[in-house]
């Protein structure tokens, strides 16, 4: 989801920069900022900070699985070779 808030500053900070002789139609200019900020942001393919969140959370979460996998192979390799050799 697009933040609307943001949208709305950054038209009308966009309709401020206007030179002074075209702002009589400053409103209908950040009216027309305003819908092809969203329009253009629309078509963009983006995630909101929720789902990024979330999927930033399973992946540090499944890092740390992976690690700790790594290490039990790690451990039982040591284990499966110390087994293996020849006693002396």
């Amino acid at each position: 989801m697009i933040d609307l808030k943001a949208i709305d500053d950054l038209a009308r900070r966009l309709s401020e920069l206007v030179p002074p002789g075209l702002r009589e139609a400053g409103q209908d200019l950040e009216q027309n900022f305003r819908a092809t900020l969203q329009a253009g942001l629309g078509k963009l393919d983006l995630v909101t900070r929720e789902e990024f969140d979330v999927q930033r959370a399973v992946l540090l979460r499944t890092r740390e699985k992976l690690d700790a996998l790594e290490r039990a192979l790690a451990e039982l390799e040591t284990r499966l070779d110390a087994t293996s050799r020849p006693n002396h």
